[in-house]
Order: structure tokens, then sequence, then C-alpha cells
């Protein structure tokens, strides 16, 4: 199999009480794995989310130091504000990488609802890995068409949960490399799908069978193992749908979005 380092596919199911992995469902998954990953291995000092705490709240001081004109503390202002664009500066290229990487996923998801498999490739190249996280998503009925809704709802973050609590009982992150590296996103698709600002086609990529993924499978605790036809005809009229293409079609894309970690003092240095 095209980007498989092992010839054995095994994998650890996730499932959920919803119906259908919705749009909303398989952008948190990704997104929260990502963050996950970025944490685990020492690319980030803290979790995703207080990051984004973290650079926003620096963004709005600043602005806030800005706005104030008062003499007394202007000198005061200065000092602090020389403090805050350093910090601003350490997260800035990261977050606007995350930001972006968000963006392409969700655009991605908009044209192709029923993705299957998305790589996670964290290392110097995703022809030199430390570790691949894989992901697949198995379907459960189908969802009507419509504006995507990104909104995350308690099904996203259960899922998303789970997936973190079975990464970790599966010992993810416990051989870290120091220093910082990067994450690289992969995704199965069409080799007709055009995204070139935030997707390229990388038809032969492969990984070392020396790395042995963390492979998880979500899917909808009551799907059935085979789909009645009125399913797959309504599948077959959402366009465009993975399952009218045969494996040939399918080719991986990698992001042009790579996220880059970060330098910090672990509490074990300082």
């Amino acid at each position: 199999m095209e980007g498989q380092g092992s010839s054995e596919m095994q994998f650890t199911e996730i499932e959920t009480n919803a119906g259908s992995l919705d749009s909303s469902i398989i952008f948190h998954v990704i997104n929260d794995v990502a963050g996950f990953v970025l944490y685990m291995h020492q690319q980030i000092p803290s979790i995703l989310q207080d990051i984004s705490l973290e650079f926003d709240a620096l963004q709005t001081e600043f602005k806030e130091l800005d706005m104030d004109l008062r003499q007394t503390s202007r000198r005061m202002n200065l000092s602090r504000k020389r403090e805050i664009k350093q910090g601003i500066r350490r997260l800035e290229k990261l977050m606007n990488t995350i930001s972006s990487l968000q963006t392409a996923l969700r655009l991605l998801i908009s044209e192709i609802p029923n993705i299957q498999e998305v790589i996670f490739v964290l290392g110097a190249s995703p022809l030199r890995p430390q570790h691949i996280y894989q992901l697949y998503f198995s379907h459960g009925k189908s969802v009507s068409r419509g504006e995507p809704d990104f909104t995350k709802g308690k099904a996203a973050e259960g899922l998303s949960r789970k997936a973190i609590r079975t990464l970790i009982s599966k010992g993810a992150g416990s051989d870290s490399y120091p220093g910082p590296t990067k994450l690289f996103l992969l995704v199965k698709a069409s080799s007709s799908l055009s995204m070139p600002l935030h997707f390229l086609p990388k038809r032969d990529f492969r990984y070392s069978k020396k790395i042995v993924p963390f492979r998880l499978r979500f899917k909808c605790k009551r799907q059935d193992k085979a789909m009645d036809a009125s399913d797959y005809a309504s599948q077959a009229c959402s366009s465009p749908n993975l399952r009218d293409y045969t494996s040939d079609d399918l080719i991986w894309f990698q992001c042009r979005h790579i996220i880059k970690g970060i330098a910090f003092k672990t509490p074990a240095e300082e």
C-alpha cells in the first residue's frame, strides 16, 4: 500500500455514537491530534489551546499599551511593549502556520467531506520521519450536502478526547527527540483534486519500513458493516465521493503549511 511502511494494517478502532462522521468531527479530530502530537513531542511548550490564548492576550495587551498615552506610564509601557513584542515574535510564525493549516483543512473537507485517510509525519521531511500518525475515517450514513458546519459539538469533543487518550495509552510521545522539528500533513484524495495554494500531489510518498506508525480508525458505533443500496445511491450523488474512485485514482497530497516546532526550555533544563 502506498504510504505504508508496514505490511500489516494494524489499527485501533475508536467509535462515536454519532450517526456519521460529519465535517465538524473530522476537522476537530485532525486538528486536535495535530496539537497533541506537537505538545507530546515537545514542539510547543504547552497545549495548543493555551498557546492560542497566550498569543491573543499578548496582542490585546500590546494594543492597549499603544492606546495608553499617560506621560507617567510611558516609560513603563515601552519596557513592557518590548517584552510583549518578543513574545509575539516567538509565537507568530507558529500561530500563522497553524491558522493556515486549519484554513486548508476546512477548504479540503468542504470539497471532500468523506475524507478517508490522513497522515501526520513528524521529522525533518516526509521521507525522514521520526514518528507517523495515521488516521482512518470509516464513514457511516451519508450526510446531505450543504454548507459545512465546523462548530465543535459534543460528538467532535468526545471523539477527540478518545483519540488522545488512546494515543497516550499506546505510548505516543514517550520517546521524543530534543529540539524543534517539523510536522507534515498528508491527505489521500482523488488525483483530480486541485487546491495548489494548500495541497501539492505526492504520488510516490512512502515512509521507511523501520517506522511503526500509530494507526487510529474512527467509525460510528451504529454503522453497519455493509451499507444498504439506498446509502450507496445517496452517497453517489454527493460530489466528490471517494468511493467513486479506484485505489489507482487516489494519491497522497501534502499540505503546503508545514508546522515547525519552537525552541523552549523544558522544566528539566531550567
